[in-house]
């Protein structure tokens, strides 16, 4: 298992209201909540958006809000790659601001393809991208009478797991539905990463049975940081997402939460605490990997 090599840092997830069916209005909220975390004090070093924040969360939606998203390799940008309008407006965000920026996610329309992936980016201060992750694991449920949703009928599934390396430590992404398979957290915590976040849109259904359990449930396994970024509750929307939005340390404590409404939750990344549990918990050094498999390798 590879150590966790950290420093101190300051997260903010970013609960976005006034989302609505304009790409050109989303992008301004965005750009403003951006733009006012990080002139809190203490400046956030990170700051997270939600799900599919610049398109209504639906399958008839995706593609027509769809854009185009450079490459990534070995965390670099592939030179020559195109680009649509909200990853050139989340690279400007990333660079005004002088943050690391995981910029939610949006439908991406590939090259050549034309497959449709509900795709996440990630950028440094100088709003270079730093890493590209599509969404995994799809989100296709029936419960009878409660909810019913099957991203499979426009989207396609990605097909690697991402982390990307910060002055501040490895940090491990994910995308909603992606928090419920327990082996993505557990590989990026066995490759170092001090957190794992993951935007996400859980709905009025599936929230209130399991986002809290299941953050709590990735933090204890693996002792790491975990947080959810979700957008805010609007009546209006055909589908209804969950909100509270929150971080989760080592321990499974909850240590920030928002209710459903608009909201920056901030919270202090303590590499002191987690490095604590580690030592009087040490299940990391623990693990019968001569009895089962290590899912890491």
């Amino acid at each position: 298992m590879a150590l966790i090599s950290a420093k101190p840092f300051r997260l903010a997830l970013l609960q976005l209201a006034g989302l609505n069916a304009s790409k050109a209005n989303n992008i301004a909220v965005a750009r403003k909540a951006v733009a006012a975390a990080a002139a809190s004090v203490p400046k956030p070093d990170l700051i997270v958006l939600p799900e599919v924040w610049n398109s209504p969360y639906a399958v008839t939606a995706f593609r027509e809000y769809s854009e185009r998203v450079p490459a990534v390799k070995d965390g670099a940008e592939v030179a020559g790659t195109t680009e649509g309008e909200s990853i050139t407006a989340l690279r400007e965000m990333a660079r005004d601001a002088g943050v690391w920026l995981i910029g939610g996610s949006i439908p991406e329309i590939e090259d050549g393809t034309e497959n449709i992936y509900n795709t996440l980016t990630a950028y440094n201060p100088e709003g270079k991208i730093v890493a590209k992750h599509r969404k995994v694991h799809l989100f296709d449920i029936d419960i009878p009478g409660r909810q019913t949703f099957k991203e499979s009928e426009t989207l396609s599934a990605g097909t690697w797991l991402t982390s990307f390396e910060a002055p501040f430590g490895k940090i491990g992404v994910g995308i909603c539905y992606d928090v419920r398979f327990p082996e993505m957290a557990m590989i990026a915590a066995r490759q170092g990463c001090v957190a794992m976040i993951y935007p996400a849109a859980f709905n009025t259904t599936t929230g209130p049975m399991h986002w809290t359990l299941l953050q709590r449930s990735r933090a204890n396994d693996n002792q790491i940081y975990v947080a959810m970024c979700s957008p805010a509750r609007h009546p209006g929307a055909a589908y209804q997402a969950y909100g509270h939005s929150s971080v989760v340390n080592p321990l499974g404590d909850v240590v920030a939460e928002a209710d459903e409404t608009e909201a920056i939750v901030y919270a202090d990344i303590d590499t002191d605490m987690l490095a604590t549990t580690r030592r009087n918990l040490p299940v990391t050094i623990q693990r019968r990997f001569d009895v089962y498999d290590d899912v890491s390798k």
